[in-house]
């Protein structure tokens, strides 16, 4: 239930939903607009035709998905300064999203679209200077960007002042000024917000302690999809937080956020089979929630597995060879690993797309480098032997879309699955 654990991974997440919502201004404008009319309009040099087009490529809508005409008309939109495509480069850089990483253009491109005032694009920069991506790690020059984005109502952005203020990052530690940042945050529909909200209530920070208000802002925020969130009523109903222990309604809760890939209530699932909370004591269970645990990243199940791990092992009586060889029979572990393997899955054809992308940028590269040479012989020459070196690479592109057309289908039945007993 600790924020500060989760808020790394939650401050990720938003920066991933305000970089995809910036698509939303050319997304009403194209509404009406059939392929065909919206690539005259785009070739005629219409922004954010170019953009809704350039999105359309980007996710697959109406055309085949095709990173490489992504980027064109995204550069093409934002070099007319554009700021939503400036800033959808931006992310598409920073998160190997159909082109190589490369922080500084990230960088760059975040620049220009903040420096004309779009508030996603301040958020996405504040975070490169939160988590020091191609620049110096330095809160004091993320603060004032997520500020102006939080000024304008954004409500990820919102909800980041708030922490601020919360752990005196930056500015003077100052209860208050959360709350009300919070509470601004929630009310623009930030579940991360509500959470806090739930957690400085509990806490009675700012104002009385009040679990009831904390498990009230918790409720809240777990109907709006917070995993933190469901983790955290969980925490409450196993320990006994402001309402009575209830092991049954702790695991239930554990199992919403597990299935969401919340390593925290996994290793608190772990805790449970271990000391037979509410349940038959089982050191395989045990064992396998803090392994999956782990596998998210999460410090405590690292922690967790390692110390059991080890207790297993001081028995000297073969408990943890007995514990690694027993088969677990738990329809709610087989659906916390299938969707923690759907994202693995997502993630890899991610990595894959982008590969691939890489490749094409690097044989168009080669087709037309002779390009500044116009049509004279030269540059005639010089693309005649591009095309040739650039076999290579679309051939490894091939391959790469090869891979991920594999895991998509590996995607699609794992994505089918009922798992029994659910």
């Amino acid at each position: 239930m600790r924020f500060r654990s989760a808020a790394r991974t939650a401050f990720f997440m938003l920066a991933v939903a305000v970089t995809l919502a910036a698509q939303a201004p050319a997304m009403a404008h194209a509404q009406e607009d059939n392929l065909p009319s919206l690539r005259q309009k785009a070739e005629a040099g219409d922004v954010q035709a170019q953009f809704a087009l350039a999105d359309r490529y980007y996710r697959g809508v109406d055309v085949p998905q095709d990173y490489v005409q992504a980027l064109l008309w995204f550069r093409k939109s934002a070099a007319q300064g554009y700021a939503p495509a400036q800033n959808q480069l931006g992310s598409i850089y920073q998160h190997k999203w159909g082109a190589p990483r490369d922080y500084k253009r990230a960088l760059a491109w975040y620049r220009s679209a903040a420096n004309q005032g779009y508030a996603p694009a301040e958020y996405n920069l504040a975070v490169m200077y939160r988590d020091g991506l191609w620049v110096g790690r330095d809160n004091k020059k993320a603060f004032p960007w997520y500020l102006k984005a939080a000024q304008q109502n954004l409500a990820d952005a919102e909800e980041v002042v708030g922490f601020f203020y919360q752990n005196g990052l930056v500015v003077k530690r100052d209860y208050d000024q959360a709350l009300v940042w919070y509470r601004r945050a929630a009310g623009h529909g930030s579940s991360n917000a509500e959470n806090q909200l739930g957690y400085m209530a509990e806490k009675g920070w700012g104002q009385p302690q009040s679990y009831a208000e904390a498990l009230s802002w918790y409720s809240k925020a777990a109907e709006h999809g917070s995993a933190t969130a469901e983790q955290n009523i969980g925490f409450m109903y196993q320990y006994g937080t402001g309402v009575p222990v209830d092991y049954p309604q702790a695991r239930a809760w554990y199992y919403r956020a597990a299935n969401q890939g919340d390593g925290g209530s996994e290793n608190q699932l772990g805790r449970m089979y271990q000391y037979g909370q509410g349940v038959r004591q089982d050191d395989a269970e045990a064992l396998a929630w803090y392994r999956l645990s782990a596998d998210t990243g999460n410090m405590n199940g690292k922690q967790s597995l390692d110390t059991f791990t080890d207790s297993l092992e001081d028995r000297g009586d073969g408990s943890l060879q007995v514990a690694d060889n027993t088969a677990v029979h738990d329809p709610a572990l087989d659906e916390a690993r299938r969707w923690a393997d759907i994202r693995d899955l997502r993630s890899r054809i991610t990595g894959l797309e982008s590969d691939a992308a890489d490749q094409e940028t690097q044989a168009a590269d080669l087709e037309h480098m002779g390009d500044k040479g116009k049509k004279n012989f030269i540059g005639k020459t010089f693309n005649a032997m591009g095309t040739v070196g650039a076999v290579k690479y679309h051939a490894e592109a091939a391959k790469f879309r090869a891979e991920a057309a594999q895991l998509r289908q590996q995607l699609a039945q794992l994505e089918s699955q009922t798992v029994p007993g659910r």
